[in-house]
């Protein structure tokens, strides 16, 4: 899921509109010169090929990248490019911000499963669909690169029964019988039901969930809803939601539940970058 030149296009015009008025006002002699850009701590590369791409739109050509997922140590190079200095100074400057933000989640997000699975090899981290506003396709780009998937790209692919849903039926055996009808209409899509408790676990289980979500629960009780699960409906799953970060997702994945689902990685803090020019 590349970003496109429209919306590379449209992501350059932000920073851009005009032109590089520092550059401009210098007036400094014409020079072809190389910019690399390279990391100051360890990271997981996200999203060099719209770098690179970013490059090749303002003019520059690009001479090495590391492909997105690509695990890199301190001290190594991301990207390099060359060209006409005033091409350069606008790539650098719209190029290793994207780097930043993408290789900072795509870190976190690598880190983060590795915590919860170094706890159970078996499970899953999910993005939840609360990304920041209009920046969605781009957040999910550079959290696939740590490996995580998403929870729900948004409303209209899944079924997921929340509280405020339950609230609008006259009483449990309504909601009983709209879920008998809802099963039997969407036969290719996966029923899943937010809980918040044991006992409105085991209900919702019964009812014929396949998926349950467990919205900010303690560790302990979420174990109970897990355990009960395997002895009576071992083919649902489990997923907590809510409140679950890097601190935290160790002890939530130990409790067996099958994934975690997260808004933390949307937080996570940018890359540490650098970068070099040289002309000749």
């Amino acid at each position: 899921m590349r970003l496109n030149d429209i919306e590379l296009w449209e992501y350059i015009r932000e920073d851009l509109p005009y032109l590089d008025l520092t550059t401009h006002m210098l007036a400094l002699p014409k020079r072809q010169v190389t910019l690399s850009i390279s990391t100051r701590e360890d990271i997981i590369c996200a999203c060099s090929e719209e770098a690179v791409r970013i490059a090749e739109l303002l003019g520059c050509e690009v001479l090495s990248f590391a492909p997105s997922t690509t695990r890199l140590m301190k001290g190594e190079v991301l990207l390099t490019f060359s060209g006409a200095h005033e091409a350069v100074h606008e790539a650098w400057r719209v190029s290793q911000i994207l780097l930043e933000y993408a290789c900072g989640m795509a870190t976190n997000a690598a880190k983060m499963l590795q915590t919860a699975k170094s706890a159970n090899p078996k499970i899953q981290i999910f993005t939840t669909r609360k990304s920041h506003p209009f920046a969605k396709r781009f957040s999910i780009r550079a959290l696939l690169c740590g490996g995580v998937l998403p929870h729900r790209l948004g409303l209209s692919e899944s079924i997921l029964i929340f509280p405020q849903h339950r609230a609008l039926y006259e009483n449990a055996a309504a909601f009983r019988e709209a879920i008998v009808q809802l099963k039997s209409h969407c036969t290719e899509k996966k029923l899943v039901i937010e809980s918040h408790s044991f006992e409105d676990a085991k209900e919702m289980l019964s009812l014929g969930a396949n998926v349950l979500q467990i919205d900010k629960c303690d560790v302990q009780t979420l174990e109970e809803i897990v355990n009960y699960k395997i002895l009576h409906y071992p083919n649902a799953a489990i997923i907590a939601a809510g409140g679950i970060n890097m601190q935290n997702a160790a002890a939530f994945a130990q409790t067996g539940i099958d994934a975690i689902v997260t808004s933390a990685l949307y937080q996570s803090p940018m890359a540490d970058l650098t970068s070099t020019l040289e002309h000749r």
